[in-house]
């Protein structure tokens, strides 16, 4: 049985991108992110296929700047995973909100639905640029009315056993328990996807 909204002669095609955190760095292909969501998501009944634009080191400028070769004719929906590399090089949290901003707005204008995932700062950064950074995301998410998974580290990020020697790249227990948690908001994504097809 098909859950409800679900089209089984013609799957959703989604694009994840993003930056290490969806390419799946230093993880064997099959532990990554993108092809551990896609498989979590099929056993749940869901027809669906992701397609990996993640590339490490990848700033939310860097992905404006390729998100209209990265995401193909065709595609249904994005899940939007950039800012991260932003936050670790103290980039000014208003270029990554204008970054973001042009990456939906393209969409937009191609009418392909986003998803948008967030990102937290590190203490070390201080407060206030914290606040200005983690807001950019809810702010996006709220005026463009879009589904909106707060932090895609969620119960991952500072967790040694979930991470990588490096201490910042989940390992692959880590992307387990991501996927885990994300799941639910991008199966809600796939509704809103469904719906708009109908």
């Amino acid at each position: 049985m098909l859950p409800r909204g679900a089209v089984a002669a013609a799957p959703l095609k989604i694009v994840a991108l993003g930056d290490s955190l969806t390419a799946g760095f230093g993880l064997p292909p099959q532990d990554g992110f993108v092809p551990r969501l896609q498989a979590a998501l099929r056993a749940a009944g869901r027809s669906v296929t992701i397609t990996n634009a993640g590339v490490s080191g990848d700033t939310a400028t860097g992905g404006a700047e390729r998100a209209d070769w990265s995401v193909p004719d065709g595609t249904d929906g994005v899940i939007v995973e950039l800012g991260a590399n932003d936050m670790l090089r103290g980039v000014d949290p208003k270029v990554t909100r204008a970054a973001l901003a042009r990456i939906l707005d393209r969409l937009e204008q191609r009418r392909i639905a986003a998803m948008l995932a967030g990102m937290r700062a590190l203490p070390n950064l201080g407060e206030d640029y914290a606040r200005r950074f983690e807001q950019i995301y809810v702010d996006l998410a709220r005026e463009r009315g879009l589904i909106f998974y707060p932090f895609f580290l969620a119960g991952v990020a500072g967790d040694r056993s979930l991470n990588q020697g490096d201490g910042v790249h989940p390992n692959a227990q880590g992307v387990a328990a991501i996927v885990r948690d994300i799941a639910p908001t991008v199966e809600r994504f796939l509704d809103q996807l469904s719906a708009n097809r109908a």
